[in-house]
């Protein structure tokens, strides 16, 4: 493909067909893998792209590069990018655009809220004087977009499974530094994580029962933690050293996120959310379905009586007397207190 054919974008639909071809395509990321090495030398990563003929699910596309500061970092899903001579090629009856580092080149731009035309970031790409009318044209349809995947591609916190993976819709609380080079993600989602079986042995010592916090550094402070929603689990989220520059400037309090493949563990008797090599992240609108579900779900719960103990404390026993009723009420309680502060 000649230098004059990059400016002949192909939509997406039309691109699917073109397998083994060469093509120039612009899309909205609106999902990011993580970094990893491959089993020779490179860097891969990959991520996912629409447009408005194909807003539904997108593509993905794979990046391989020698250098992992050579991938493309995406400053927020949502974000623009404009790909010259990409492959398209198939693979397990799904399609995707294949980036060589010999050969093609990226550019990324900032999405809708985006107020000039300057890639932030590119690979073996030039600049022309065209480019700014198509990121024009991406930001205008993006202002009325919204991701919505439906309700069978995700799950609750209450349905996690210890060393099983799962997509995890969650709000961002909080990030925090909680040892050299190791930070902490707190989530949320409206819901109780499942209780945990913990092995007790009565000759345990003091100095080997479990913590309350698996976190070296001090507690969080009292008035972050009054800030935070009083019905639900918090779950943690590791992100370790490898993933910290990927990841941390993605992970914006207050916003919604959706975890792809994201493993479940339990470490000293909590849950914990482990980001491995094949977590992918994306994010969700305010106004996504799941997002008002949850917090209207969390506003009933707020006005019931019993609303703030868990889920899995029900249902209750029938024939009690009023002390053994207030004893079970104060032990829910503090189980739902406890799951605030350190599930």
């Amino acid at each position: 493909m000649g230098e004059r054919d990059d400016y002949k974008f192909l939509k997406i639909k039309d691109a699917i067909s073109a397998i083994n071809q060469k093509v120039n395509l612009i899309g909205v990321v609106i999902e990011l893998g993580f970094p990893k090495t491959t089993r020779g030398t490179d860097f891969f990563c990959s991520v996912k792209i629409v447009d408005e003929s194909y807003p539904k699910p997108g593509i993905p596309v794979n990046f391989f590069m020698a250098h992992m500061e050579n991938l493309p970092t995406v400053g927020s899903p949502g974000d623009i990018i404009q790909l010259s001579r990409v492959v398209m090629k198939t693979h397990n009856d799904g399609v995707y655009a294949l980036f060589n580092k010999k050969f093609s080149s990226f550019a990324l731009y900032e999405g809708k809220n985006g107020e000039d035309f300057l890639p932030y970031q590119c690979s073996l790409f030039r600049p022309r004087d065209h480019d700014s009318k198509f990121i024009a044209g991406m930001r205008k349809w993006l202002v009325d977009f919204h991701v919505d995947e439906g309700v069978n591609t995700f799950s609750f916190l209450r349905e996690m499974r210890e060393g099983q993976h799962a997509n995890l819709v969650c709000k961002i609380l909080h990030v925090c530094e909680i040892a050299k080079n190791e930070w902490m993600a707190l989530v949320w989602d409206g819901t109780d994580s499942p209780p945990i079986s913990i092995n007790t042995n009565p000759e345990h010592k003091m100095d080997e029962q479990l913590p309350l916090q698996l976190e070296p550094s001090p507690p969080l402070s009292r008035d972050l933690l009054r800030t935070f929603p009083t019905v639900g689990t918090i779950l943690r989220v590791i992100i370790d050293k490898v993933n910290q520059k990927h990841v941390l400037h993605l992970l914006n309090t207050g916003e919604w996120v959706k975890f792809i493949s994201i493993l479940c563990e339990v470490h000293a008797g909590l849950w914990c959310g482990v980001l491995t090599p094949f977590t992918k992240l994306r994010y969700l609108s305010n106004e996504d379905h799941f997002v008002l579900a949850c917090q209207r779900s969390y506003n009933e719960r707020l006005s019931l009586k019993l609303g703030r103990i868990p889920y899995w404390c029900f249902p209750w026993c029938s024939q009690i007397t009023g002390l053994t009723l207030l004893t079970s009420y104060m032990i829910s309680v503090f189980a739902s207190f406890s799951h605030f502060l350190y599930a």
